[in-house]
């Protein structure tokens, strides 16, 4: 049976996805820059990314149950690397959004949204690697 507490298992593998596909797709775009394709494919990747993130930590906080002692501060990292996860996608998609409205081509702000999105896709696989850990570590098994 289905219950609201299976939501946050099944969502946090988009987020994962998207946003490191979407990296990788920046990744491309500056070692290629005559593709402008992967730039757009960036770009709306990490839109999803960044939305898919927002609702996956929304489902972690108001769908599952509280823990203690080792399993408790565990799931305080996981809780904080998906934070900050949220914010580091939220500036990139920020910054990014405004420069590609703008039509600018200033190569700074280029590289510093690349670095913010490098770091938000860090940042997403050490919550997946917390989140994994909860799971194998701390829970039982279905």
């Amino acid at each position: 049976m289905f219950t609201t507490s299976h939501l946050h298992p099944m969502l946090v593998h988009f987020p994962i996805a998207l946003v490191a596909i979407g990296f990788l797709a920046d990744l491309v775009q500056l070692l290629y820059r005559k593709e402008p394709c992967f730039s757009k494919m960036g770009y709306y990747l990490l839109l999803t990314g960044t939305l898919a993130a927002i609702v996956t930590l929304l489902s972690g906080i108001l769908f599952t149950s509280e823990m203690s002692g080792e399993a408790g501060n565990v799931r305080e990292t996981h809780e904080t690397f998906a934070w900050i996860t949220v914010i580091l996608l939220l500036i990139a998609l920020s910054l990014r959004s405004f420069e590609m409205f703008r039509k600018s081509d200033n190569n700074v702000i280029k590289w510093l949204i690349f670095a913010v999105y490098a770091l938000a896709a860090v940042s997403v696989s050490i919550t997946g690697f917390f989140g994994g850990t909860l799971v194998y570590n701390y829970m039982m098994p279905l």
